[in-house]
């Protein structure tokens, strides 16, 4: 319910116009004494003031020069019976957002306050917009509103200089080339190039070809020689991706390449010299492989001098939002107006667990923008899957309790409400930790003892 404050020394207009405008649906603030309102505007806040210009103590435009300086989003309508060029004219000169002469007909003025209401509401949805893309945490285009990420951030600024290996480790998704290149480019090889290979993509043979290079003649289909990735990101960085599925025998050649900063193409003879850093990403747990002995121990200290671990985004709640709208401006574009993200959906992308982090995240905002409508982000554009996995809330309008709720909160204690609240969202996050009662216990920061006393019956303890 948008709040009005209104200013007017003479009695009967001012409970007149508290009458009608509180009859419209409007909070109305209702002030005879002018000299009480710099501290009301210091202390509360309006969407709109009207007021009446001959007052004293204070008359309207100097009422009008306070609240520029105390609240300048705020919109004010000046009223007065005695109407004057110059009068109107230093009223717009101190930002009025309309001047109304005495007698006026009410339906004019309802519309000019459902105008600067309809601004007001406009000019705090662009602040917003600004908050959420300006003064972010951001580096080499990684939004990092949470403290995980700020510390990724910090360490990337750490190692950068350095020329150490760095492994950096996070679920499929969650932009672990995007952490590389961001340590290339604020290193000194940042003039030389940046070689990403997938090192699940290829077979053994072709992958140690692809590394290392090969000779004319090393093999069927070899008919000329060929530089291999090392050679090719020669002074700059070489990220190797998914590193666990690097087969044991390569494994043992790219150690010795880190070791002694020199190559063998295959089929060759001679070692050539090359000076490459290597950054190494992985999503499965290398110490488990170790075990397994499906990965070289060696190796991994080796790959590990400096380890970077990004944290799934269900984990970093506050980066979602602040990720979507860095999606959102770079898919629009500069110098086109941003999607309008209407609250629902803030509420649904908040809640999802988003399993395939923040890929999915982009793909998810890319699907909602081709199918949005009038230049909003509503509920009916985004994926499906999203939609099935989260029920949308009701929002409340005006302060009030959602009309197709309103029976549910009847006759309801705030004890009885917040236990049942808690319930749904310990069942999503068991949902999400895939009934691990220890990892949901670990995620709410609470003791497992405490988790199995606040579940339902079915999710007790045996």
């Amino acid at each position: 319910m948008p709040r009005i404050l209104l200013i007017d020394d003479e009695p009967r207009m001012l409970s007149l116009l508290n009458t009608i405008l509180k009859g419209e649906g409007y909070a109305l603030t209702p002030i005879q004494d002018s000299s009480k309102v710099p501290e009301l505007l210091n202390n509360e806040s309006f969407d709109l003031m009207i007021t009446d210009i001959r007052m004293t103590p204070i008359d309207g435009l100097e009422l009008l020069k306070i609240a520029r300086q105390v609240r300048p989003s705020m919109p004010v309508i000046i009223l007065t019976a005695y109407g004057s060029v110059e009068t109107a004219i230093e009223a717009m000169k101190l930002g009025t957002f309309d001047y109304v002469t005495k007698p006026f007909k009410m339906d004019e003025l309802l519309i000019t306050i459902q105008r600067a209401l309809e601004y007001s509401r406009a000019l705090s949805e662009n602040i917003e917009l600004k908050e959420e893309l300006v003064g972010r945490y951001k580096f080499e285009n990684i939004v990092a509103e949470s403290a995980a990420m700020r510390n990724v951030c910090e360490m990337i600024k750490r190692v950068a200089p350095a020329d150490t290996t760095v492994l950096i480790t996070g679920e499929s998704g969650t932009g672990k080339e995007l952490v590389a290149k961001a340590i290339h480019l604020n290193s000194r090889r940042k003039d030389k190039r940046f070689v990403a290979v997938n090192c699940a993509a290829l077979p053994e043979a072709l992958l140690e070809s692809e590394m290392f290079g090969h000779m004319k003649g090393a093999f069927t289909g070899a008919s000329s020689n060929k530089d291999g990735l090392f050679e090719t990101a020669n002074g700059g960085t070489l990220f190797l991706d998914e590193i666990p599925s690097m087969p044991i025998s390569i494994q043992g050649k790219l150690l010795r390449v880190l070791q002694e900063k020199e190559i063998r193409r295959v089929g060759g003879n001679d070692n050539i010299q090359v000076d490459v850093r290597v950054i190494a990403a992985t999503n499965t747990n290398l110490e488990a492989m170790i075990k397994q002995g499906t990965f070289r121990e060696d190796l991994y200290y080796r790959l590990s001098v400096i380890p970077i671990d990004i944290k799934p985004l269900r984990e970093r709640q506050e980066d979602i939002l602040p990720l979507v709208y860095h999606v959102l401006r770079n898919e629009t574009g500069e110098g086109r107006e941003i999607p309008k993200l209407m609250p629902e959906v803030r509420d649904v992308l908040e809640r999802y667990s988003w399993p395939g982090n923040v890929r999915e995240l982009e793909n998810a905002m890319k699907h909602a923008i081709t199918f949005s409508q009038d230049n909003k982000i509503t509920l009916d554009v985004l994926p499906p899957r999203i939609l099935n996995q989260i029920k949308p809330v009701e929002h409340v309008v005006g302060g009030g309790v959602p009309e197709s709720n309103a029976d549910s909160f009847k006759n309801k204690s705030l004890k009885t409400f917040l236990r049942e609240r808690e319930k749904e969202y310990l069942e999503q996050v068991l949902a999400v930790s895939k009934g691990d009662k220890e990892k949901a216990a670990k995620s709410l920061k609470i003791s497992l003892a405490t988790l199995y006393r606040k579940l339902p019956d079915e999710h007790s303890a045996p």
